[in-house]
């Protein structure tokens, strides 16, 4: 009898793993929403929430791994086709506006405020499709008006107004970005306009939240952010945004002043509650920026102290310059094909092939620029733009396969000039040459300038040419100098070996005499020892 139910039993099994290998599965997938409103009442970015997607997709034998914003889910039951996966993301409408009041100016203010490298609508549109789509939203549906004048209320017409809030109800969207960097007052009109009504509880997820330019950038800046100093500089810059975009919340918790007849007053209202409390954080925050300051001055003087010439990689956002670092230092900095992907700086000491006036350099990456960046963005990421300042020589990298390439140097040296580095040493770099059909043209305009050189940093092209350009700028840093040197003080013969360019050494009964070219800061260090 036994022996009978074995064969059952065996085919018991044999059903259940069929039925457990071809079943199709529900998994929940978490999904990040954005909630810009906490962007401008919090200063950070709102949790994850999770949705639940029904995916029909046969079982197969590899596992899936989830990765959104860091947060890594691995399903050990389920197993699905990646292809199959489908995620819905957060639709927004995105409004552009073109400002026609320059037309009313002179031609020679025309000339003075330099309107030819001003960007285009079309210009600034798709420069914001690609920041919405590095922030995680999907673009379903544009409005563009051209105005004379930007209403002072509402920044746009209130005929465009109706026709948003129209196209919310049709598309279903709760998030509207704004090409501009509206006011508080436009803000709170908009919003209060699309709703329908005043907007009480700032976190109503149902609401129609707007969101403009800098809000959208400090959101990618958020997500980008991974050292300690990234994330305090970006909480710092969130809080400086949201200081005048402070509503009144939370007027049930005002607190009545006490006291006896006659001294009975309104009391601490809530607002004046909040902001005492952000000049407080904002000061805190100012406090740990100042302790990393200083430790990455520390820093600076150590490298100093080496003698070696430190080079900046600047340029506009997603140029290429964390790939050009990576490919002269296999330094591992992530590079991806979105905006902002780098926000920390990262230095390596660097021996470039063929490069004789200096042996070793230390090649710095930096933050990327962008066009109409705030000005207190600027001032809250100072720590970082600090490696600019204290760099000897600027490399600019410039994406040359980008069509407005000519105005987004503009902006990179206007940025530059504001900061105070535009009388520095600077080497131009036209990187992704690899990308054009026409590589010709970008060749003989990096040939017509001083120092500029094409490159393609996916192909390894130019390099040699990019190396030969460093070697002449830094030249224009070093100082011929000849030392009579004592056997004692051999140290600095060693020194000028490394870090300068010997051209005649002789060993004499009592010193060595040398003749180099060095950096400055060595030239100052060997006064003694000068002939």
């Amino acid at each position: 009898m036994r022996f009978t139910a074995l064969p059952l039993l065996l085919c018991a099994l044999y059903i259940v793993a069929v039925e457990t290998f071809t079943r199709t599965p529900t998994l929940t997938v978490r999904i990040v929403q954005k909630n810009w409103r906490e962007v401008r009442s919090e200063g950070r970015c709102a949790p994850p929430q999770s949705k639940t997607l029904h995916l029909s997709t046969p079982l197969r034998s590899t596992p899936l791994h989830s990765s959104i914003d860091g947060d890594e889910e691995v399903v050990q039951d389920y197993f699905m086709k990646e292809d199959r996966m489908q995620i819905d993301l957060e639709d927004c409408i995105l409004v552009g506006v073109e400002d026609l009041s320059h037309h009313r100016l002179s031609n020679q203010e025309k000339d003075v405020m330099n309107f030819d490298h001003k960007y285009t609508l079309q210009e600034s549109l798709t420069e914001m499709r690609e920041l919405i789509t590095t922030a995680g939203l999907r673009i379903s549906g544009e409005i563009t008006q051209r105005l004379n004048d930007p209403n002072p209320r509402t920044y746009i017409g209130t005929g465009k107004v109706q026709d948003i809030t129209k196209m919310c109800q049709e598309l279903k969207c709760c998030t509207v970005v704004f090409d501009a960097e509206l006011s508080p007052r436009q803000l709170k009109y908009l919003e209060n306009s699309f709703n329908g009504k005043p907007i009480d509880d700032v976190y109503n997820q149902d609401a129609i939240k707007v969101v403009d330019r800098t809000a959208l950038i400090l959101d990618i800046f958020a997500q980008h952010a991974k050292t300690r100093e990234g994330q305090l500089q970006v909480e710092l810059a969130l809080q400086t945004y949201r200081a005048p975009r402070l509503t009144k919340l939370w007027s049930h918790l005002e607190r009545q002043g006490g006291g006896t007849v006659g001294l009975r007053g309104p009391g601490e209202k809530q607002i004046e509650v909040d902001k005492r409390l952000m000049r407080d954080k904002i000061t805190s925050l100012k406090r740990q920026i100042d302790l990393v300051q200083s430790q990455r001055e520390l820093h600076r003087k150590g490298r100093r102290s080496l003698g070696l010439p430190v080079v900046a990689l600047v340029g506009y956002t997603n140029a290429g310059k964390s790939t050009l670092l990576n490919t002269l230092t296999s330094a591992g900095v992530m590079a991806e094909d979105v905006l902002f992907a780098t926000l920390d700086p990262t230095t390596r000491k660097v021996k470039l092939p063929g490069l004789k006036t200096h042996p070793e350099v230390m090649l710095t990456d930096t933050v990327g620029f962008i066009q109409n960046l705030p000005t207190h963005l600027i001032a809250s990421f100072r720590a970082t733009l600090e490696e600019v300042e204290t760099a000897d020589v600027l490399v600019h990298v410039i994406d040359a396969s980008n069509p407005i390439w000519r105005k987004q140097v503009n902006a990179v040296e206007g940025v530059l000039e504001d900061m105070g580095c535009g009388g520095k040493g600077v080497v131009r770099v036209y990187n992704k040459i690899d990308l054009l059909e026409d590589q010709e043209g970008i060749m003989n305009e990096a040939a017509m300038q001083d120092c500029s050189v094409a490159i393609s940093c996916q192909d390894r092209l130019g390099l040699s040419d990019f190396v030969n350009s460093l070697e002449k700028k830094l030249s224009e840093l070093m100082e011929d100098i000849t030392c009579l040197i004592p056997y004692s003080k051999s140290k600095e013969v060693n020194l000028i070996h490394e870090v300068g360019n010997v051209e005649f050494v002789e060993y004499e009964a009592e010193c060595t005499r040398i003749k180099a070219k060095v950096p400055r800061a060595v030239s100052m260090r060997l006064e003694e020892f000068k002939v």
